[in-house]
C-alpha cells in the first residue's frame, strides 16, 4: 500500500508527495529505524526524511530464492520478538534512540500519539494491553464508514463484520501473547528480495499481534511462503490453529482496501468477516 514515488538517481531512491500530511514520510522513517533496530528482518536504509519528501537506499531487485525466503522467515521472527510496549503503540521519532529500540506509550490519550499511516491512510493511534479491543477498534472499524460510504461494502455486509468486531473486541480471540513489533503493511509488494537478502519497504510499523504480518503475507501471496513460515516457526512457534485465524487477521488490510478500493474488497471483507465468526 505505497505512496506515489519518483526517481532520485544513483543509489538513492526518493519518493515525494506534495500533499502529504504532517508527519506522513516522518513516520514512514521512524518506522523503518524502530524495525531496523530490532536486529531482525532488514529493512530499506533511511538517507534522509523532511517534509513532503523521503530519500531511500536503493534495492536493486533479483529473482526470489528459497534460501533467501527461508533467512527472512528466521528474520521476521527476531524482529516480531523485539515487541513493543502496548498494542497499538507507535515507533519513536526517527532519530531517537531509546534504550534497546523501545519506546513508551503515551501516557493519557493515545491522541497524542505520532502520527501512523497505511499507504495513504490514517491510522488511528490507539494505545491498549488487550488485542481484541484495539485490532477492532482502531484497525477494522475504522475504515468501515468510508468503504460504506464509496459503495464498496453493502449495509448487509457491514453488519456481518461489525458482528465479527464484536467478537473480537470481547477478548475472544485474545491469546495472552505479547505484542509484537510488526511491519504492519506486510503484503508482497514490500518484500523485496535482493542479492543481499529480503529487504523490507514501506511499513506501517506499531505494536500488534505477529499473527496480523504473517496473514497479510498470504493475502496477495509471497514467493516461497511456505518456507517463510517454516523457517519463521523453526525460530518462534505460532499458537495451534493459526492457519485458521488467518481471515481474522486479514480483516484489517481488507477494510483498508475497502475503503478505497473497489466492492471486490467489500465481498472479500464479508467472507473473512464470515469465516472469523464460524471460529
Amino acid at each position: 500500500m505505497g505512496d506515489g514515488s519518483s526517481d532520485g538517481g544513483g543509489r538513492v531512491f526518493e519518493k515525494r508527495r506534495a500533499d502529504a500530511p504532517p508527519g506522513f514520510f516522518e513516520a514512514e522513517a521512524a518506522g523503518l529505524a524502530w524495525l531496523a533496530a530490532a536486529g531482525g528482518s532488514r529493512v530499506v536504509g533511511v538517507v534522509s526524511v523532511e517534509p513532503g519528501r523521503i530519500r531511500l537506499e536503493r534495492i536493486t531487485e533479483v529473482s526470489p530464492s528459497e534460501p533467501s525466503a527461508r533467512r527472512f522467515g528466521a528474520a521476521l521472527a527476531t524482529t516480531h520478538d523485539a515487541g513493543a510496549p502496548a498494542f497499538g503503540a507507535a515507533p519513536p521519532p526517527f532519530g531517537a534512540d531509546p534504550p534497546g529500540g523501545s519506546v513508551e506509550p503515551t501516557a493519557g490519550s493515545a491522541g497524542d500519539s505520532a502520527p501512523m499511516f497505511i499507504g495513504r491512510r490514517a491510522l488511528p493511534a490507539a494505545l491498549g494491553t488487550a488485542w481484541g479491543r484495539f485490532y477492532a477498534e482502531a484497525r477494522v472499524r475504522p475504515f468501515l464508514d468510508p468503504a460504506e460510504r464509496a459503495g464498496n461494502l453493502s449495509r448487509a455486509a457491514r453488519s456481518v463484520v461489525e458482528d465479527a468486531c464484536d467478537r473480537i473486541a470481547d477478548g475472544e480471540f485474545d491469546d495472552g501473547e505479547p505484542p509484537a513489533r510488526i511491519h504492519g503493511d506486510l503484503w508482497a509488494g514490500n518484500v523485496l528480495f535482493a542479492a543481499e537478502g529480503v529487504v523490507l519497504i514501506d511499513p506501517a510499523a506499531h505494536g500488534g499481534h505477529r499473527e496480523t504480518d504473517l496473514a497479510m503475507l498470504a493475502l496477495f501471496g509471497c514467493p516461497f511462503l511456505g518456507s517463510i513460515v517454516s523457517a519463521y516457526e523453526e525460530s518462534h512457534p505460532l499458537a495451534p490453529g493459526w492457519r485458521e485465524r488467518v481471515p481474522l487477521h486479514q480483516l484489517h488490510p481488507l477494510a483498508v482496501h475497502a475503503a478505497g478500493h473497489g466492492p471486490s474488497y467489500g465481498h472479500e471483507l464479508e467472507r473473512a468477516a464470515l469465516l472469523t465468526l464460524a471460529l
